[in-house]
């Protein structure tokens, strides 16, 4: 039954959704009745009725001798799932007071070995997307060498929209050095919008494929005709990187004014 199914996906269990919807059903009524409805014995239904009450989704009602059960108006399944998601944020967030104090003990149980790079590769379409997705972490921007029209031809359903996602909703600034291409070009127009800062190097003399992003202490390469990436995960290699794309950077200025 479909409204069983989805009591019990909002928490209720099977018989606590089988008594709550006899109860809307049938209206106000004594735990005998209610037992002979759905055939739970009368002991059970008693736990079940309490259970329900403390969701604040059943009332008790007393009338003469006799006590009498009443499901609340379904309305109040909205406000029940709005306690549980309010008390779920509470539970959550001590939860994570709880990580914060025991952090630093943590890190320091960590092996030395554990310091050392992490390399993680990636295959295919998605995988690619996967590697690129992490550079949306970047906290002190991207230094990038990229060829655009390779990157657009690999995943040109996915470019596009991460430009505006890296420049607006991160607002992560890129300096990019590109072979000077078509697609690069194009691309380049939009630097201002797009949070980029590119230099275009002759197409005839320094023509490449690959695309390294370094961010963080990460060094992503990527291969799109290959269709594989690798993440280096290392402080010092890194660095390293950095300060040879600084020289590049230079480089791709006076490069820049070549002939082509």
């Amino acid at each position: 039954m479909k409204l069983t199914e989805t009591l019990t996906k909002i928490g209720l269990s099977d018989k606590e959704a089988k008594v709550y919807l006899q109860m809307i059903h049938l209206g106000e009524q004594p735990a005998s009745v209610l037992s002979r409805h759905t055939d739970i014995n009368r002991t059970s239904m008693y736990d079940i009725l309490e259970a329900l009450k403390t969701r604040g989704l059943v009332q008790t009602i007393q009338k003469k001798s006799r006590t009498l059960f009443k499901a609340l108006h379904p309305n109040e399944l909205l406000q029940y799932l709005e306690r549980e998601k309010t008390e779920a944020v509470r539970r959550l967030e001590k939860q994570q007071e709880s990580i914060r104090e025991i952090l630093p003990e943590l890190i320091s149980l960590e092996h030395p070995e554990s310091n050392r790079p992490r390399v993680t590769f990636y295959e295919g379409e998605k995988g690619m997307r996967e590697a690129y997705e992490d550079t949306l972490s970047a906290k002190d921007g991207i230094l990038a060498y990229a060829n655009v029209e390779e990157m657009h031809k690999a995943l040109p359903h996915f470019f596009p929209e991460y430009y505006e996602r890296r420049a607006i909703e991160h607002k992560i600034h890129i300096k990019a050095i590109m072979p000077d291409n078509e697609a690069s070009k194009d691309r380049a127009k939009k630097d201002k919008d797009e949070n980029r800062e590119s230099r275009l190097i002759p197409k005839k003399d320094f023509e490449f494929s690959p695309e390294i992003n370094i961010y963080n202490d990460k060094v992503l390469i990527a291969s799109w005709i290959e269709k594989i990436a690798v993440i280096i995960e290392s402080k010092e290699v890194a660095d390293f990187h950095r300060k040879m794309y600084a020289l590049a950077w230079k480089g791709a200025q006076k490069a820049a004014k070549l002939p082509s």
